[in-house]
């Protein structure tokens, strides 16, 4: 498995509850554009519509040799699950507050284009301080013992 890209901005705003994977529908510019790395998840969300899911937002720049035949940098991609799964994730997101975020894109052992769904929920902006504040302790903690071997 190689993760081309990750959502850090999801994992520090988001408190996640479940993951599932997901194949993504996409062109040939846009997996050559993928493998090179040129993706981001910044600001993308999965949304299910008509009882399929759709990857919203994701940027897969434009494929220099591709030419005309490139794809458009921000449209919609259909996301492949389980039909079970797509019910469950449609009752859990009506919920108040719940939400599907994409929080990695992966080339998997057989070379396709996965990405990591994450069903979440918001945080408050008190968890967020608290997580920094958290995050902190840490680093000083490990310099603090670094200091001392």
């Amino acid at each position: 498995m190689r993760v081309i890209a990750t959502n850090k901005k999801a994992l520090f705003n988001y408190e996640i509850l479940e993951t599932y994977e997901a194949g993504v529908v996409l062109t040939g510019s846009e997996v050559k554009s993928i493998r090179e790395g040129r993706v981001s998840l910044k600001e993308s969300y999965a949304e299910i519509k008509d009882g399929e899911v759709f990857l919203v937002n994701c940027h897969i720049s434009p494929y220099p040799a591709a030419n005309i035949f490139n794809h458009e940098p921000k449209r919609r991609r259909k996301l492949l699950l389980h039909k079970r799964e797509i019910k469950r994730l449609l009752g859990r997101t009506t919920e108040k507050g719940f939400t599907l975020v994409p929080t990695k894109l992966y080339l998997n052992d057989r070379g396709i284009v996965k990405v990591e769904l994450a069903l979440a929920k918001g945080k408050k902006s008190y968890q967020k301080r608290e997580a920094i504040r958290e995050r902190d302790r840490e680093r000083e903690m490990r310099a603090e013992l670094k200091k001392w071997r």
